[in-house]
């Protein structure tokens, strides 16, 4: 019927292998290593709502300087610094939301594992979008074209 050029190909293989990760759980990918929960568990709290909080918190922040890891999965000496910084706000009672503001206006957005949809973000949640309806017209267009010239083909003979 229609022949697939590799480029095709290709789009189709990586839209296959991104879309089950985009409809998984998030806790789905985060390591269960006792030892990094550890370190959490030792300061003492109020309540275990404020804990299990403080722990829900420090997981949705990047640690500034290892990147890829949240601050309870990061050994880094900021990492610690900022789980420190983290239990403390929340024992003082602070929100969420103050506590975030805090990272954010000292690390700015970077901190963020979820950043804000603003416009200096625009391009982080709609450039996907983009890259994957420019693609599918470079599909469509390649099938017209294909069905097209196919059509002609056949006319003339």
């Amino acid at each position: 019927m229609y022949a697939l050029k590799l480029g095709q190909v290709v789009f189709l293989v990586c839209l296959a292998l991104m879309l089950p990760s985009s409809f998984a759980e998030p806790q789905v990918f985060v390591a269960a290593d006792t030892h990094l929960v550890e370190s959490v568990e030792t300061f003492s709290f109020r309540s275990s709502h404020e804990q299990k909080r403080a722990m829900e918190l420090a997981k949705t922040l990047r640690c500034p300087q290892c990147q890829n890891q949240n601050l309870i999965e990061s050994n880094s000496p900021v990492a610690k610094d900022l789980r420190l910084k983290v239990y403390q706000m929340v024992n003082e009672g602070k929100t969420n939301q103050e506590v975030i503001d805090f990272m954010t206006s000292r690390f700015g957005d970077f901190v963020l594992y979820k950043p804000k949809f603003a416009p200096n973000t625009y391009v982080l949640w709609l450039g996907p979008l983009l890259l994957i309806l420019l693609f599918g017209l470079g599909i469509y267009r390649s099938f017209s074209r294909q069905a097209k010239h196919g059509a002609s083909r056949e006319v003339e003979r």
